[in-house]
């Protein structure tokens, strides 16, 4: 290791992880995430998980961790969801009901916030339009959220994925897909995309634990989104190979992050290394 990356990997106090394809893909936890938590409590370094992914509730996550076997408190989990909830309450205080393309799970996240859901029904006008990355979505809902769109309702994006990183023979369309057709029908984007790379959810974890971005790495498995974030908040951006970018794209893309690792595994072995 030379001796500028271990001063930078020796100044990290907080270590700030995407989840799926970073931790696990899918439903598979890597084998080598839980040693890599340990490791990060062994030298002092805290943990917080970030996922552009809005398909379930903070509980539903904390759950899903918990069942893995990794120990996570609802402070050390940051949500699109949690993103876009506090954006409509400082941005928009008035408003009350939202068409939303998403999960279920998703939509408990806002009613439990005091939203309300406008209906399919074209006399139901909403406030806002959300939409996010919904695995439930249907032909007629679709159709009515690109109609408000094209009615000038205010229209928000959780995140601007593509696809969601997955171990199954499929390809998972994302949010970032979704209003893309929208686009196409209306000719109108998204108003505002939250998640990464918009840094806020990284900029609020620097504001409430006190520190310089130098301190805090974002690790994530995209380059256009996780190492995105970390450039725009300043912090040091980590991208590892265990989920969709493969080292040929990396090496290749114009903007390179500050390391490259094959997993958390050898990322959690450099930063042990620069304590030394």
């Amino acid at each position: 290791m030379d001796a500028v990356l271990k001063t930078k990997l020796s100044n990290i106090k907080h270590v700030a992880l995407d989840m799926d394809g970073t931790i696990y893909l899918s439903n598979t936890l890597f084998p080598f995430t839980v040693p890599f938590l340990e490791g990060l409590g062994n030298i002092g370094v805290s943990h917080s998980f970030l996922t552009n992914n809005p398909t379930k509730s903070l509980d539903a996550y904390l759950d899903k961790l918990h069942g893995m076997g990794i120990d996570a408190v609802p402070e050390q989990m940051y949500t699109t969801t949690i993103a876009m909830i506090d954006y409509i309450r400082s941005h928009y205080p008035d408003a009350k009901r939202l068409f939303l393309l998403g999960t279920e799970s998703m939509q408990s996240q806002f009613e439990a916030a005091g939203f309300e859901q406008s209906t399919d029904d074209p006399d139901d006008v909403p406030d806002i339009v959300v939409a996010s990355f919904d695995m439930t979505l249907v032909y007629p809902r679709l159709c009515r959220a690109a109609w408000w769109v094209s009615q000038g309702i205010p229209y928000l994006a959780t995140n601007p994925d593509r696809v969601c990183p997955t171990d199954q023979r499929t390809i998972l369309v994302d949010c970032g897909s979704i209003c893309k057709c929208i686009e196409y029908a209306t000719g109108r984007k998204p108003d505002v995309t939250l998640g990464k790379p918009d840094p806020n959810m990284l900029l609020n974890i620097l504001e409430q634990k006190g520190l310089e971005p130098a301190e805090i790495a974002m690790v994530g498995d995209r380059i256009y989104t996780d190492i995105a974030m970390a450039r725009n908040a300043g912090a040091f951006g980590v991208l590892v190979l265990s989920g969709e970018t493969s080292l040929e794209m990396a090496e290749s893309a114009s903007e390179r992050p500050d390391l490259i690792v094959e997993n958390i595994a050898e990322f959690g072995r450099l930063l042990a290394e620069s304590r030394k």
